[in-house]
């Protein structure tokens, strides 16, 4: 008989891979009558067709809580635990750069709507689509966005997503969002909407009293990195991390569930100024920052970058990793600049502490 997703929950816990979480537990059932209903016998029609609309009433999943609620991992274990052939996991935000490249194709046929054979197509491919990290920061995904989801819950998709934030969050602040509040309410009865309350953060756990400022950088900074990495995201490679900001697009290389690893000529060689750091800093609790070197008037206006950054980092009280040419205190030794540096090296000291990010934190 197969397990159910309690027992391979209480299984891992037995075997030491995760800590029980009677948060966590309590979400096991809802995904256990998901995958129940997504492994029943799909019956084949007439013309030979599948019928896999789901039932009408019948209804996803919204789960949010904080960074580091143990979300992800409870998708993973639901998602592979569940034996169809027709379901996929992405990244919200990496499923959305499809829609918009599926649209962008489809208009060059001359359609009235592109977005309908881009939904067609997701519907016909899954019965299950499960996102990670849905969060809605670009009007144009929020204007899409409604629509689309109302052509999956018609074909009888079912959907189950994790999120930061409350629906009502979603797209908070934005441009226009008064067109974005339907697709709130939509949410809200096509899917079971259930917070995450766990008061552990693992994320702050897991970096409690570890090292987490390597210098000189170098092979053995990048092995150590590499572990925490694997560790904060348990070995998942990581995507892109595209923040619309300003009209603007800002990459950040690797990303995963809050976790985000970049260089620092990823983020101060690149003209990005002040909106662009807190809108990073609003978006991840981690930031792994790699290869600072040091600072003098040869390189001041990437020096400057990097301050902005840090005083971004510090306010939103995100966790830094970084890997530098030396210790805070060296890294700006003289030239213009090396007296205000006194307050950033300051300030990437006290980040150290193992247990800096615990006030103010999300969790």
């Amino acid at each position: 008989m197969r397990q159910t997703l309690t027992e391979l929950y209480d299984a891992k816990v037995a075997a030491g891979d995760i800590r029980p979480d009677a948060a966590q537990r309590a979400i096991l059932p809802a995904l256990e009558e998901r995958r129940a209903f997504l492994e029943q016998p799909v019956k084949k029609g007439l013309l030979g067709g599948f019928f896999k609309k789901a039932p009408d009433g019948y209804k996803g999943l919204y789960l949010w809580g904080g960074v580091g609620r143990g979300k992800s991992m409870l998708m993973d274990l639901f998602e592979k635990s569940v034996d169809i052939p027709e379901k996929r996991r992405v990244h919200f935000h990496a499923f959305m750069q499809e829609v918009h490249h599926g649209m962008h194709e489809a208009r060059k046929t001359g359609v009235d709507d592109a977005l309908a054979p881009v939904g067609r197509k997701v519907a016909d491919d899954v019965r299950l689509l499960a996102f990670d990290e849905m969060q809605i920061t670009d009007i144009t995904d929020a204007m899409i966005v409604g629509r689309l989801f109302q052509m999956l819950f018609d074909a009888g998709v079912v959907i189950v997503t994790t999120s930061n934030r409350v629906p009502e969050d979603l797209y908070k602040n934005g441009l226009n969002r008064a067109l974005f509040v339907p697709f709130i309410d939509l949410i809200r009865q096509k899917m079971d909407v259930i917070e995450m309350e766990s008061e552990t953060d693992y994320r702050q756990h897991r970096l409690s009293g570890q090292k987490v400022f390597f210098s000189p950088a170098g092979a053995e900074a990048r092995a150590a990195i590499n572990n925490l990495w694997d560790e904060l995201t348990g070995h998942a490679g990581g995507t892109p991390l595209v923040l619309e900001v300003q009209g603007r697009r800002v990459e950040v290389p690797h990303h995963h569930n809050g976790v985000a690893r970049a260089s620092f000529w990823d983020l101060c060689a690149r003209p990005l100024g002040p909106a662009d750091y807190l809108a990073l800093a609003e978006r991840v609790r981690v930031l792994i920052l790699e290869d600072i070197p040091r600072l003098s008037a040869s390189n001041y206006n990437e020096a400057k970058r990097f301050v902005t950054l840090i005083d971004a980092l510090y306010e939103a009280r995100v966790r830094l990793i970084a890997s530098a040419a030396d210790e805070p205190e060296s890294l700006y030794a003289e030239g213009a600049g090396s007296f205000e540096f006194e307050r950033t090296a300051s300030r990437l000291r006290e980040m150290q502490a193992a247990d800096w990010s615990a006030d103010g934190s999300e969790g």
